[in-house]
């Protein structure tokens, strides 16, 4: 495969969607061929089985079944979105992946870690993101950034933002673990502060790390998106 395959990762309103629109232009402008998905999601099965998880309707399951139907629709992304994209030459931008089932099953509903460890091998085999942005910033502010995007779009809290401060620190600290266990995979971005510099964070990374995938007649974006995830 010779697209690139990077994710994003980080606690509710911390500016993932925001950032890989961003980055999407920016790469687009050096004449790459882009692709932005996101999970669960990202292919018609997998969209159904969003559906069902973010309405809350599997809650009462436990957050092991949760764990199996994001892994279900993880699979069915990586075969029918990713793996095909990947192997035209295409990069791969994703908001969520693995890692937010070890975050939000794992260490928040407490589904033992070899069973997380299994349902990933299942599910991406021999696939791995190449860089994983955590963009971290205090759940306060995060929450608080979820409920002022609510209300401009007149939206209800899906099944995760409805949860309360003590679950969305538990994943800011899982997040943070997850970064500093993978060093060379992920890096921790200060999401705390003005879109315009955490794009230009992302970027540095990227010309450090993926230098091929940067070259070129880069440019930052000329406006900011509307919204946060």
């Amino acid at each position: 495969m010779t697209g690139r395959f990077i994710t994003f990762e980080g606690g509710e309103g911390a500016g993932k969607s925001t950032q890989i629109e961003r980055l999407r232009r920016r790469l687009e402008a050096a004449s790459r061929e882009v692709l932005s998905t996101r999970e669960p999601g990202g292919s018609p099965q997998a969209e159904k089985i969003r559906s069902f998880l973010l309405e809350g309707r599997a809650k009462h399951l436990g957050p092991f079944a949760e764990a199996l139907l994001f892994t279900a629709a993880r699979i069915d992304h990586i075969d029918r979105t990713i793996v095909p994209a990947l192997e035209r030459g295409v990069h791969v931008l994703c908001d969520r992946f693995a890692d937010s089932t070890k975050a939000y099953q794992g260490a928040f509903g407490q589904v033992d870690a070899a069973l997380i460890q299994s349902l990933e091998r299942t599910a991406l085999r021999d696939l791995r993101p190449d860089v994983t942005f955590i963009l971290d910033l205090p759940a306060e502010v995060g929450l608080s950034r979820v409920r002022q995007r609510l209300a401009d779009r007149r939206e209800g809290a899906d099944r995760f933002e409805q949860e309360d401060i003590a679950f969305h620190r538990t994943l800011r600290d899982a997040f943070l673990a997850i970064a500093k266990a993978a060093p060379e995979r992920c890096v921790v971005i200060d999401a705390d502060r003005d879109p315009d510099e955490v794009e230009e964070a992302i970027w540095a990374t990227l010309r450090e790390r993926l230098p091929e995938l940067t070259s070129g007649e880069a440019r930052p974006s000329e406006a900011a998106c509307d919204h946060v995830a």
